[in-house]
């Protein structure tokens, strides 16, 4: 019997209760600093990532009592904002899978890959990270420096230079490694270069199990745009398509 579920609309999770209200909402933010907000923000995405690996729907009772716990009343902005991070750096979406119990899953919204690969537990979190990656490379050009990849990792809160991540585990590693011997990505140095700069392209495994219009609509949907609002990328994907129907 298939399950049914729906999307977690901001309407629904802005408030705690059906009396509470905006500007009410907007004073509890108030009462905490951006660092704390966001902190807990950061704790509830890796919470999130970390159980849905086991495909156990995730109560709202366990969120309050292991990671909101005496921010109660952020939680509504804290889970609006840990879903729209899932949705950017991992294309996994939070949806109320009982709204009666108000426990939640998480489903995957990023562009098909090897299917095997996508559906397995342990991996989907690394193939949205991938994702993210290629996307990156593609809006700036099919080629980008190894330090640019880095910087957006540290302002999506993946430390890539420290110790292990709770999820990716040792992320440089992860990404010039693994996803390089997967043939994902291509990482190069820079001839003459002192000290050493590398770079990545897609690999060639990339193109075969996605391509350059979806990650384009992938990329124009989390940022609620049309894909024609990049026309150079729009253009080269749409080439790409048209040659990929002739062979």
């Amino acid at each position: 019997m298939p399950v049914r579920v729906r999307h977690m609309e901001v309407d629904e999770e802005v408030t705690f209760s059906q009396t509470e209200t905006l500007s009410q909402a907007q004073r509890n933010l108030e009462q905490h600093s951006p660092s704390e907000v966001e902190h807990k923000v950061n704790e509830l995405v890796q919470f999130l990532l970390i159980k849905d690996q086991k495909k156990i729907p995730i109560k709202r009772t366990d969120i309050l009592k292991y990671v909101i716990k005496d921010y109660k009343d952020l939680f509504p902005e804290v889970l609006r904002r840990a879903n729209q991070t899932l949705q950017q750096v991992f294309g996994l979406g939070v949806v109320e899978i009982d709204p009666k119990l108000h426990s939640y899953i998480l489903i995957s919204k990023f562009p098909p890959l090897e299917e095997e690969i996508v559906n397995d537990d342990e991996n989907t979190p690394k193939m949205g990270l991938l994702i993210v990656i290629l996307s990156l490379i593609f809006m700036k050009g099919n080629v980008i420096k190894e330090s640019a990849v880095w910087e957006m990792l540290r302002r999506l809160h993946i430390d890539c230079c420290g110790g292990k991540h709770k999820v990716f585990g040792d992320v440089k590693k992860l990404v010039t490694e693994e996803f390089v011997r997967q043939k994902y990505l291509e990482y190069t140095r820079l001839p003459h270069t002192d000290p050493p700069e590398f770079e990545f392209r897609w690999g060639p495994r990339a193109f075969k199990e996605t391509s350059k219009k979806q990650i384009l609509q992938f990329v124009a949907k989390i940022q609620n745009q049309n894909p024609k609002s990049w026309m150079s990328q729009y253009n080269e994907a749409e080439a790409e398509a048209n040659a990929m129907e002739t062979t």
